[in-house]
């Protein structure tokens, strides 16, 4: 998916960005990783001499499944690859013509990025203190983990990644099979660490003794506090794989410059490009101008952006993370207390909206229930329907359940979704979010005992709004 998200973001980038490219130069060459590993790039340079300086720099670093040519296809639509910077785009590791295994983004991956990185900052016509890193998706979390790695980026672009890999994955102990599925199903098994699918069977089980180590070593947030790296991120509003959290944490961190592009396109249920995606890219090559070509004609907007729904050209631009507010949209309490097998599911119904509402976070469920002979999970989705029966699946999220009577706190997917006055919110509980609808795989339907059963009694569902919603 990551990869056909990046060749739509050039077409779409080449039909509405109007800065030309220029003249480059373009040669394929081989660099060696620590481990000796061959990694197999690509490096454009502007016709002509370099300045005295040496040319300024990005690195561009593709998504799961892609490769560097994805990349350069994007360099070359947003300008970047012409007449302005040097660009370097590699195939990661495991992918196109690189050697070695897919370890998702660990040591050797982020030893990659070193290799890469010191080979560009030691060529003569390269300044070697203007280099940044464009990351979208896996190339993301690279950008990201290399960044705490200590490579000296003097400035980044990350677009729809990661922070937290234990919290994409396995948010709240319960694995996201269907993503995680997703994800790997769309590699060469060949090309890919043993390692990563013992963690995937591992956390479909719900043995997470050995995902929170691998995750750790995968994740950067910990590590964010106080670096000053001028950093630009780009996250989707609603993207079921890294949800809201993973950039608004990171925003929190960073004490050097930022800025937050909360936008339309993302992983599903996002379409790979959207309305403001030609804006969104002119903002992150204007971000490469500031701080590797030192151009400051242009003023710096405020630092966070969210595209309204309804994009009409501009995004909504804050100081700061917006103000939000925790609405509680309604309880339930379920008619006599059947029990229900695994291939059942509750639905309730909630009041009507009075009012337009733009959940900003992730919603909670709070439900009382009981579970015996080896129920194991609960699945919460919110979903709803407009006025003009438009079906919206708000977000979902699940946690494990232990046997008996008990209250679970269910925190469901971080995102942004605008709800017009009038739609009618339906909360759908089971084993899955199959249970809502049979194309929502964002957790899959594993397998129970035939004895495992679910009781639930009662519940509440509280969303986190935008104070002053930004769409219509």
């Amino acid at each position: 998916m990551t990869r056909a998200l990046l060749l739509l973001l050039a077409v779409v980038g080449a039909l509405s960005l109007s800065t030309p490219a220029g003249a480059f130069s373009r040669q394929d060459v081989t660099i060696s990783s620590a481990d000796g590993t061959a990694i197999t790039a690509t490096l454009t340079l502007p016709a002509g001499p370099p300045p005295a300086s040496g040319w300024p720099a990005v690195i561009f670093m593709h998504g799961l499944g892609g490769n560097r040519g994805d990349m350069l296809t994007l360099a070359q639509t947003m300008g970047i690859a012409g007449e302005r910077y040097a660009v370097l785009a590699y195939d990661a590791r495991g992918h196109g013509g690189s050697g070695g295994l897919i370890g998702i983004d660990g040591p050797r991956e982020i030893a990659d990025v070193r290799a890469v990185f010191g080979w560009l900052r030691n060529r003569p016509d390269v300044a070697d203190n203007r280099i940044g890193g464009w990351g979208v998706s896996y190339g993301g979390g690279a950008a990201w983990n290399s960044l705490v790695a200590d490579v000296p980026w003097t400035a980044l672009a990350i677009s729809i990644s990661w922070t937290d890999l234990r919290q994409a994955l396995v948010p709240q102990g319960l694995a996201k099979t269907g993503v995680m599925a997703g994800f790997l199903g769309s590699l060469d098994p060949k090309r890919v660490e043993p390692e990563v699918f013992a963690l995937r069977d591992a956390a479909f089980a719900g043995n997470l003794a050995t995902v929170g180590p691998f995750a750790a070593a995968r994740s950067s947030l910990p590590k964010l506090k106080g670096v000053k790296t001028p950093v630009f991120m780009m996250q989707g509003r609603r993207d079921f794989a890294f949800g809201l959290e993973h950039a608004r944490n990171a925003y929190r961190a960073l004490t050097g410059p930022k800025q937050l592009w909360v936008g339309l396109n993302g992983h599903a249920p996002s379409s790979g490009v959207a309305a403001d995606t030609p804006a969104m890219l002119a903002a992150g090559a204007q971000w490469f101008d500031r701080y590797l070509r030192g151009d400051t004609s242009a003023p710096l907007a405020r630092p966070v952006a969210i595209s309204p729904e309804n994009w009409r050209g501009q995004p909504r631009r804050f100081t700061g993370l917006p103000k939000v507010v925790v609405r509680n949209r309604g309880s339930f309490r379920a008619r006599g207390g059947n029990a229900i097998v695994q291939a059942g599911r509750y639905r309730f119904l909630l009041p009507r909206l009075a009012r337009p509402a733009e959940v900003f976070g992730a919603p909670t469920v709070d439900v009382t229930a009981t579970t015996r002979g080896g129920w194991s999970r609960i699945v919460a989705v919110l979903s709803a329907r407009t006025p003009t029966g438009k079906e919206i699946v708000v977000a979902g999220g699940g946690v494990p359940t232990r046997a008996g009577r008990r209250t679970y706190r269910i925190s469901l997917s971080d995102q942004a979704t605008f709800l017009p006055k009038g739609s009618r919110l339906t909360l759908t509980l089971g084993s899955s979010s199959l249970a809502q609808n049979p194309a929502n795989l964002l957790y899959l339907d594993l397998p129970f005992a035939a004895t495992a059963r679910l009781t639930v009694t009662t519940g509440s569902v509280k969303l986190p709004e935008l104070a002053t919603p930004v769409s219509r």
